[in-house]
């Protein structure tokens, strides 16, 4: 038999795990085939006839005749009547003895390759800097988690069957890049009534997050290398978008104001625009003056530059009435107001929107729409469903209270637990709360304690751009219930003071 020396290190092949999906004929070709390829069946090599090598595999002739088949098919071997079958000649000579150590050469090669070796330049700084990690469950103290315990998922699943009913195939299809116009017709009349906003349906184009918005942000409106201002400190994942669409992200001090508009009138960096977290700061939960917003809006007007505006939670302020958008206030509209339904929904729903000035929406439409498109149209048509019936205030206004109880919650377990440890800020809303360790306490070494506990801080450094950044935590809360944000506190400063 011209390949009985193979036959076992063939048969090993055919058991192979990762061709056990295949019909056994799919595996005999593949089998072979890679015998080919690694130069163990050289070109001109006569292989046994189907009726012999059947035999020898136990299997039915026409097994192997279907897979000799495919490999003549494939040019690996040729068939010439009356004399048998052949390992193709044109092949070439590279498969003649050279191509197992070739093969070995190759997996040496990479066996001892680091990661990121092969990339580009801007994929080697993405995979250096590191991506952003979002929490995946319910933990003490994940910041950026709503409750979803509570999300009324019946009302939900009933909503998405009437639009499969009412929508049909038409579902399946394509959406617009530019977002479902059901769905922008209802964050239009909610921006209105309930931030304060002034804007139409053709403004707002539905994207994937918030993220996705400020990587748009930064490739349509900043030219790579070139910088953009951000608040310091800041959301780290605005930074993150920003970097891997290759700006310089230059800081701009917050102050118990907010962002300090008077550094922003001294930059001459030549920045094009500014990103901003105007109802709660990220992350020290202040708000942006009435004073420091029209200055800021007046700055973008006088000097032609653009407004970030990250609206991520402003739903979600327990003292007083929230301030209206800066979008709202602006005239000049020179603001790019963002908006997520991550916070006030659910994290795995994957929304978010964005409102532009009119000159800016066929860019950032056709942008979008190389990047991943359009949004799940089932998706989009329920959430506005949601919204028109009513349900999506509804929610908003039971976990605004939840939070609230929830909050006040923290606020008392850190001051009669953690004394002495930190010092818990109190921000007039949002999801989280930031707190300032005291002297003498690590950031780094009480995230490793809490970690051996299952709990995790967030800490607050990273959130500096500079050499002064403030340690401490980021301790979110909206996700737990009254009992677990105690009891993760209590067991918190047992494992720190120890």
């Amino acid at each position: 038999m011209a390949i009985a020396f193979e036959l076992d290190t063939l048969k090993m092949r055919i058991n192979d795990a990762q061709f056990q999906q295949l019909d056994l004929h799919q595996r005999i070709q593949r089998a072979l085939r890679a015998l080919i390829l690694e130069g163990a069946l050289r070109p001109g090599t006569k292989l046994p006839a189907t009726r012999a090598l059947a035999t020898s595999l136990g299997v039915a002739r026409d097994t192997i005749e279907n897979a000799y088949v495919q490999l003549h098919r494939d040019g690996f071997i040729v068939r010439r009547a009356g004399s048998g079958s052949y390992v193709c000649d044109s092949l070439g000579p590279a498969l003649r003895g050279a191509a197992r150590q070739r093969f070995k050469a190759h997996e040496v090669q990479h066996r001892h390759a680091a990661p990121g070796d092969g990339l580009s330049q801007r994929g080697r700084m993405i995979f250096e800097t590191g991506g952003v990690s979002d929490q995946q469950q319910v933990k003490a103290f994940a910041t950026g988690l709503p409750e979803t315990r509570n999300f009324p998922i019946e009302v939900w699943e009933r909503l998405q069957r009437q639009v499969v009913k009412d929508y049909r195939a038409q579902i399946l299809l394509h959406g617009d890049s530019q977002g479902a116009e059901p769905l922008r017709k209802s964050i239009a009349t909610y921006l209105n009534l309930e931030r304060g906003a002034r804007c139409s349906p053709e403004q707002i184009v539905i994207l994937s997050s918030t993220r996705q918005a400020l990587f748009l942000c930064a490739q349509l409106l900043v030219d790579s290398g070139k910088p953009i201002l951000m608040e310091n400190p800041g959301y780290y994942g605005a930074r993150k978008a920003f970097q891997t669409a290759e700006t310089r992200v230059l800081p701009i001090a917050v102050d118990a104001s907010g962002l300090r508009t008077d550094l922003l009138h001294a930059d001459r960096s030549g920045a094009p625009c500014v990103y901003v977290t105007p109802s709660h700061q990220y992350p020290t939960g202040v708000t942006l003056s009435l004073e420091r917003r029209l200055a800021l809006i007046a700055w973008a007007a006088q000097k032609g530059k653009w407004i970030i505006e990250d609206d991520y939670d402003s739903e979600f302020h327990y003292e007083g009435q929230p301030t209206a958008c800066v979008q709202g206030l602006d005239n000049d509209q020179r603001t790019l107001y963002v908006g997520t339904f991550s916070k006030t929904l659910f994290p795995g729903l994957r929304m978010g929107y964005i409102v532009l000035p009119p000159e800016l929406i066929k860019p950032f439409t056709y942008a979008r729409s190389m990047m991943d498109g359009h949004t799940p149209q089932t998706l989009q048509l329920t959430l506005a469903r949601f919204m028109e019936d009513g349900h999506y205030n509804a929610h908003v206004r039971a976990m605004r209270k939840l939070y609230a109880e929830r909050r006040a919650v923290l606020l008392d377990a850190i001051a009669r637990y953690l004394g002495g440890i930190v010092t818990a800020l109190r921000p007039p809303g949002g999801l989280q709360i930031p707190c300032l360790l005291h002297a003498g306490w690590s950031e780094q070494e009480t995230i490793t304690k809490a970690a051996r506990a299952g709990i995790k801080l967030s800490g607050l450094s990273r959130l500096y751009a500079g050499d002064e950044p403030k340690e401490g935590w980021l301790l979110g809360y909206a996700s737990l219930t009254a009992h677990e944000i105690e009891s993760a506190v209590i067991r918190l400063a047992q494992v720190l003071r120890s």
